[in-house]
């Protein structure tokens, strides 16, 4: 058997033919067989195409703030496997997780579990022994499907609906939100974080019984200069702005409140605790700004509409000189979406391979070929050399935006560290 975190995942990798294999019957009898013990007394789900980990990331500020003893579940990881699972703001550490995964290849015997459906069940497991308040829960692929859905939440969030992991969730909006509706209960709250929701999300939400508030129709919110406000028919905050910089933050700040407000009963309504938790929330790579001279932010925008949000955050902060894009891509990813949605907004672009980081990664001559003619390119083997490529023609003025992929994030941000030291 494994003995260290590093083996242990490893061994996952191996032990199941698929990386994804969607379903409930293997994680649900494999938890009924390790008690399935509620991972808290109240929990929160968050699915959607984008904005999944900032809104977990405001949940657990605000309830922090509130004196709850939270835990995190997010996915996937940028640095170390640790990420996946914060209890009271602290990464679990290498001998929990081993712990928690002896327990369950002891209860599933000979049910195939993927990395993802392991690391899950860890997590909830971990959770249900730490004597937490709130338990907040980031889905992974989908919702209807995804390992995350075995929990029954008290409470559900889908942020945003667009296209991508088509070949496991649809080819339109309506089925993909259809899909990211299954985490949704029957008579508990169900937050739509877009006003331009699907109507398949919608729909789908109806035919569940789930106890809708829409973006829009049932709470609102607009910046006011340096702050911004959030109301719903009972309640009204005037609030900080989140020192997450994208407007596009606004939204996912917003659809937290909403739960908040939705689980008042139960979980409280501190409305000093929902300012500092909005005020001061972070998720890692979210415009991350990790470099001054020249400017450097990393950013882990992978399909068109988070190049959407980009391009919306470069015109809101202009500066006096170019964009430069560092970039990478994973093969089943939009990479003409993404760079159309960007195209008028950077002036140079610096790629970088990945087929040596994943075996879904783009290899320099897939990436080049699957961009439009005429962008002004250059091409490196890895993140690291596309950086310093940049940072090398890099004028005073000029702004560098590494994106494209977790793995772009990841390598940008241990490159530069180590730059730094």
């Amino acid at each position: 058997m494994p003995s260290t975190l590093a083996e242990w995942l490893e061994y996952q990798l191996r032990i199941h033919p698929q990386s994804i294999a969607l379903g409930l019957d293997r994680v649900r009898e494999v938890w009924r067989r390790l008690g399935a013990p509620p991972p808290a007394p109240l929990v929160v789900a968050v699915g959607g195409t984008n904005g999944k980990g900032s809104t977990v990331a405001f949940l657990e500020a605000i309830y922090t703030a509130a004196g709850k003893r939270v835990g995190a579940y997010t996915s996937p990881h940028l640095l170390r496997y640790n990420e996946r699972a914060r209890i009271a703001g602290v990464d679990v550490e290498d001998a929990a997780w081993v712990s928690a995964f002896e327990r369950i290849e002891h209860a599933r015997q000979n049910i195939a579990l993927t990395y993802f459906e392991f690391g899950t069940l860890a997590a909830l497991w971990l959770f249900a022994q730490a004597q937490l308040d709130v338990a907040v829960l980031e889905v992974g692929l989908g919702g209807r499907l995804d390992a995350v859905n075995l929990v029954d939440a008290d409470a559900a969030v889908v942020t945003t609906v667009d296209l991508d992991h088509q070949e496991w969730l649809g080819n339109d909006r309506d089925s993909i939100g259809h899909e990211k509706a299954g985490i949704f209960r029957r008579g508990r709250p169900a937050v739509v974080g877009s006003p331009d929701a699907p109507a398949g999300l919608l729909d789908a939400l109806a035919g569940i019984g789930a106890r809708g508030l829409i973006a829009g129709r049932d709470y609102h919110w607009q910046p006011e200069d340096d702050r911004w406000r959030w109301h719903c028919d009972s309640a009204q905050l005037d609030l900080p702005l989140p020192e997450l910089p994208a407007p596009v933050q606004l939204a996912n700040a917003a659809a937290a409140i909403a739960v908040v407000h939705a689980l008042r009963r139960r979980g409280g309504w501190n409305e000093a605790a929902i300012a500092q938790g909005v005020c001061h929330a972070h998720a890692a790579a979210r415009l991350q700004r990790v470099a001054y001279e020249p400017e450097v932010f990393v950013d882990v925008a992978h399909n068109p509409q988070a190049a959407r949000a980009l391009a919306q955050w470069l015109s809101a902060t202009p500066i006096r000189g170019r964009n430069l894009a560092v970039f990478g891509a994973l093969g089943d990813k939009d990479v003409g979406g993404i760079a159309a949605a960007l195209e008028q907004h950077i002036e140079r672009w610096f790629l970088a391979a990945l087929d040596a980081d994943s075996p879904r990664g783009l290899s320099l001559v897939a990436l080049q070929a699957r961009l439009p003619a005429g962008m002004a390119l250059s091409g490196s083997i890895n993140v690291a050399a596309a950086l310093d490529a940049a940072i090398a023609v890099a004028q005073p003025g000029d702004r560098i935006i590494a994106f494209g992929s977790f793995f772009v994030a990841a390598a940008a941000l241990t490159h530069l560290s180590g730059n730094a030291s």
